[in-house]
């Protein structure tokens, strides 16, 4: 039986990728190690959304021949599809696999033991940006994840942003089946799944080429026994419609938890980027969400010190984000991404400038972030336990409520994915709040 060793780089649909390919290759005899020990095969799942995750992928792959020179080293994903010549001629490689070719792993394997003689790399790319190109469909019958499953839906991007170099290693919008995604949540709940997040490259673009919608395929999810919780990974704006919340929000299985992308909080900003909306409609649809759901945990990416951002862009944007008043941000200094126009665009922002305005922002998120959680103290609220910790000499049983706080029930009696209802009573530490059950 040989040895099969995977590493992911990467956002949460590589993770699903990869997870799917483990189990192929599991369901084909090999037996799956940890990364950092002896394998006949090393597969690193790249990412190529910052030139550092190209660095990181190449870092991966040495690393990776280097643990043994007589492995296999496979190189899939985003990276491969953005540098096929590069990765191609880097000697640490031996099979090339971009996206939209993963479910070919195991044969791509075979094909390579019977042929390696003549010392040639085994290439699987082709032209993602083809029209035409089919969704690439992987099935996930378990979860590193205990409680929460995380379900690749969509594929692919259309909106060419001016920094974003993803549209290009991922190719055009791509839906899955919607009976080809019920038939996985029904599989998961059957396993004991109890939550699923519903994701993709773009998931706001679900059906657009199959004349489905997300909203459709979000009320079919709900429909599945087993399943009591259903997040969704990042929407963009537009997606937020009076009719969308409306729905949403008689849907009990919702968490009023909305990750909406905003990237910056001007409008001069956002148009160099390419986004296709401005801050009045932004916060319009954030009012929405506000309007349906009590209290809803809304958070968001920026982007501080993208090509141009003056002071005065900067303090707009800081403005904009506290008015907003979000959950939590995701804060990201601008990153230069060989291939995109905002590579080459005139007056690049400082390194040292980035780091500055960062810190401000996070110290803006720190502060809202707080502010909301403290929001539920002495509230009653649910949560779904998800693993036991030690905290000052005491166990715990720690899980998430349906606005993604993270809560703690003592330990005794309890157990993973189970639910539990109580009191928030205090903090118990950074973020971390003791409930207190009834």
């Amino acid at each position: 039986m040989k040895k099969v060793a995977l590493h992911n780089l990467g956002c949460k649909v590589n993770a699903y990728e990869t997870e799917a390919v483990q189990q192929m290759l599991e369901e084909c005899g090999y037996e799956i190690v940890p990364f950092h020990e002896y394998a006949d095969v090393y597969i690193i799942n790249t990412c190529s959304v910052t030139n550092m995750a190209d660095r990181k992928s190449r870092q991966m792959l040495h690393r990776a021949k280097k643990q043994n020179p007589d492995a296999v080293v496979v190189a899939m994903g985003c990276y491969v599809q953005t540098a096929a010549e590069e990765v191609k001629n880097d000697t640490a490689v031996d099979i090339v696999i971009g996206n939209n070719k993963k479910h070919e792993l195991p044969g791509l394997l075979r094909k390579y033991e019977e042929e390696k003689a003549n010392g040639e790399t085994e290439l699987a790319v082709i032209d993602i940006n083809e029209k035409g190109q089919p969704y690439e469909e992987l099935f996930l019958k378990k979860t590193a994840e205990h409680t929460r499953a995380f379900i690749k839906v969509q594929d692919g991007c259309n909106q060419f942003c001016s920094y974003c170099i993803i549209p290009y290693a991922r190719g055009r919008v791509r839906s899955r089946k919607t009976e080809d995604v019920l038939r996985e949540v029904e599989h998961l709940a059957e396993q004991g799944y109890k939550e699923v997040v519903l994701t993709g490259i773009h998931l706001s673009s679900f059906g657009v080429d199959t004349g489905d919608t997300l909203l459709h395929l979000i009320e079919e999810v709900h429909k599945v026994d087993g399943i009591e919780r259903i997040r969704l990974g990042s929407l963009e704006p537009r997606i937020v419609t009076e009719e969308f919340a409306e729905k949403l929000a008689g849907m009990p299985k919702i968490c009023p938890h909305f990750h909406l992308s905003l990237q910056s909080g001007c409008d001069v900003t956002l148009k160099r980027m390419n986004r296709r909306y401005d801050t009045e409609e932004y916060a319009n649809k954030c009012e929405i969400l506000r309007k349906y759901f009590k209290h809803p945990a809304i958070t968001t990416d920026v982007i501080v010190g993208f090509p141009g951002e003056t002071e005065e862009e900067f303090e707009t944007t800081r403005e904009f984000l506290e008015n907003v008043h979000f959950y939590e941000m995701h804060i990201f200094k601008y990153s230069k991404r060989k291939g995109t126009k905002a590579a080459v665009m005139a007056d690049q922002v400082p390194e040292d400038i980035k780091t500055k305005r960062s810190g401000r922002l996070l110290e803006l998120e720190k502060e809202m972030s707080e502010e909301f959680r403290e929001f539920y103290l002495g509230r009653t609220k649910e949560a779904l336990l998800e693993e036991e910790m030690e905290l000052d000499g005491m166990r715990y049983f720690t899980g998430y409520t349906k606005e993604y706080v993270k809560v703690a029930v003592r330990a005794d009696g309890h157990a993973a994915n189970t639910m539990v209802r109580g009191r928030m009573e205090r903090e118990l530490s950074d973020g971390l709040y003791l409930m207190v059950e009834f």
